[in-house]
């Protein structure tokens, strides 16, 4: 009993110690907002990591997400014979669940795995190496130089991704009930557009946003809390990706249950 109530302790006093240094890196990247003009060449190369070189991966998994959701949800019609019922439905239910659920999430999770992962790897890296301790000998705040341009890229770009996300998903759904069920472009595109609401399209960005934010904050956090050589940093790198990933769902589910 002793020794469970010690492990106990020793979690909830990891945790806050955790959450603290969050938040302290939370406190110095917003510090260091306002330099963002003065170091633009840190951001740029930061948006074409997270953005462009991101963008083919994003593009796959959003045809496939609405691939899929139309899949799901022509089936569910389907099998109970409502397909011709709800046809004039189908395309404006499609859309408002990839606008607000599907696209922000999946598209958070693949970001999360290839730039969260790599902002921890690379870090960490620099952090088993020295390099963190050679830019703090040269007086440079390693919040400014690397924590900051990776969270603004992030928060910048994750909405673009979004967009391109959302358009190609629709783009994926209509290929799918064109196939499966002969849906017309002219009756899947009127039923998203009859049931269309700027909101979903607010909300979509927000998430994107928000998520991108918080997955560069927990990969630079594990970054620079690396320890322990080559198996340090393959170990941040699978932190990193987990706490991300759980930390966009957490986020998403408390968000639907404020906004809906």
């Amino acid at each position: 009993m002793i020794q469970f109530f010690e492990r106990f302790g020793r979690l909830i006093i990891n945790f806050f110690k955790e959450f603290g240094n969050l938040s302290l890196l939370i406190a110095n990247v917003i510090r260091y907002i306002p330099r963002c003009f003065k170091d633009r060449k840190l951001i740029i190369e930061q948006m074409s990591i997270v953005g462009a070189e991101s963008l083919p991966l994003v593009v796959l998994i959003g045809a496939f997400t609405g691939a899929i959701a139309a899949l799901q949800a022509t089936n569910l019609f389907a099998k109970f014979n409502l397909i011709a019922i709800a046809r004039p439905f189908i395309g404006g239910s499609i859309s408002t669940v990839v606008l607000t659920e599907l696209t922000p999430v999946l598209t958070a999770l693949v970001i999360a795995g290839r730039v969260g992962g790599g902002i921890a790897a690379q870090i960490g890296t620099m952090s088993v190496s020295e390099q963190l301790d050679a830019l703090e000998m040269m007086a440079i705040d390693k919040n400014r130089y690397l924590a900051m341009p990776r969270v603004v890229a992030a928060l910048t770009m994750m909405p673009v991704l979004a967009v391109f996300s959302n358009i190609v998903a629709l783009a994926g759904a209509f290929v799918l009930t064109n196939i499966k069920f002969d849906f017309s472009s002219l009756t899947f595109f009127e039923s998203v557009q009859r049931f269309f609401s700027m909101a979903e399209v607010y909300t979509s960005l927000f998430k994107s946003s928000l998520f991108g934010g918080v997955t560069a904050l927990i990969g630079c956090h594990v970054g620079f809390s690396t320890f322990g050589g080559a198996e340090g940093v393959g170990q941040s790198t699978v932190r990193a990706f987990t706490i991300s990933a759980a930390s966009i769902l957490i986020l998403d589910a408390i968000f639907g249950a404020i906004f809906n």
